[in-house]
């Protein structure tokens, strides 16, 4: 590690070197120079707080503003130091294109080279209709057909594709060292409804009685009963509070208290008993119609089933 830090620093101090020279003997382009200048000493900040993220941007503008042989190397460290194994590659590989053969750092990035042609594999990607753009692990990597499987660095990718007017596809596949991997990718119309047939649900034969049936028809007598010897009891309080008013009213001396408290008493126990017999009278009547459908649907030969499909729904009995 200390190595590859010298020889950053190196690269570094020869990058500045020529801008510092390119700057003095040209007027041209003096602004654009002093800009790539800017980034460049930002990237290399960032570089050094461990930032790799922000400092590849910035090498990658300065770069852009002067593009110098010595930015590939950093440009190269940095993607190293992201575990970008597929990027690294393809700019040591660069960097060795464009620089010199008695360049001091080839040694070193041929180095790299090697250890990363370890570290990559290749996936070939094909997408019906082509004309998608892909990308992989959120980064361009072209439009279909794809002439050249795309390297890619090794473990779990991430590879889209894009079409405008269709749905996107996206799949994860696991890469290993060397690997040729093949991935068609077909993207859906997104206009186009997805139909998916739904199946047919058989009801049970209606001769044969629902246990989840008998259940709630126990609960219903159940309540009924509940609810009439409730409407019996408010009954009888409000007849007796009935009778307290008419002793009130009776009685000498009384007071206006009196007679409201009991008055009140008889027409909120009348109240309750009233809407406790209505509410018997009700769950009792539906409990009964159901006890007597169910009686009457035990025919022996009677069946019933509801077909679903696509667009119709229909009740088929047999009798």
């Amino acid at each position: 590690m200390r190595a590859r830090v010298a020889v950053f620093v190196a690269v570094t101090a020869a990058y500045c070197a020529q801008l510092l020279t390119a700057s003095a003997a040209a007027d041209d382009g003096t602004v654009a120079m002093r800009e790539a200048g800017k980034h460049f000493q930002r990237a290399v900040s960032l570089y050094g707080e461990a930032d790799y993220r922000a400092a590849l941007v910035e090498f990658r503008r300065a770069y852009a503003g002067s593009p110098h042989v010595s930015v590939l190397y950093n440009i190269g460290e940095t993607q190293y130091q992201l575990q970008d194994y597929a990027a690294a590659l393809t700019t040591f590989e660069r960097y060795l294109a464009e620089s010199g053969a008695a360049d001091p750092h080839r040694a070193e990035v041929e180095s790299n080279v090697e250890t990363l042609r370890a570290r990559v594999g290749h996936i070939s990607v094909v997408t019906i209709p082509s004309g998608a753009d892909v990308t992989v692990d959120d980064q361009a990597a072209g439009r279909t057909p794809i002439d050249r499987p795309l390297l890619v660095s090794i473990g779990h990718r991430k590879v889209v594709a894009t079409i405008p007017g269709r749905s996107p596809v996206t799949k994860y596949v696991d890469v290993a060292t060397d690997d040729n991997l093949s991935l068609t990718l077909q993207l859906q119309d997104a206009t186009a409804p997805v139909r998916t047939p739904l199946p047919a649900l058989a009801l049970a034969p209606a001769s044969e009685p629902s246990h989840a049936g008998a259940t709630w028809r126990i609960v219903g007598w159940t309540t009924t009963g509940v609810l009439a010897a409730g409407a019996l009891t408010m009954g009888l309080l409000a007849d007796k509070a009935s009778s307290d008013l008419s002793a009130a009213r009776n009685a000498y001396p009384t007071t206006a208290a009196t007679l409201n408290h009991d008055a009140s008493l008889t027409s909120t126990y009348s109240l309750v008993a009233d809407s406790l017999a209505v509410a018997a009278a009700v769950v009792g009547s539906i409990t009964l119609v159901s006890t007597f459908a169910a009686s009457g649907d035990r025919a022996p030969d009677r069946t019933a089933r509801v077909v679903i499909g696509p667009g119709s729904a229909r009740l088929d009995v047999t009798f």
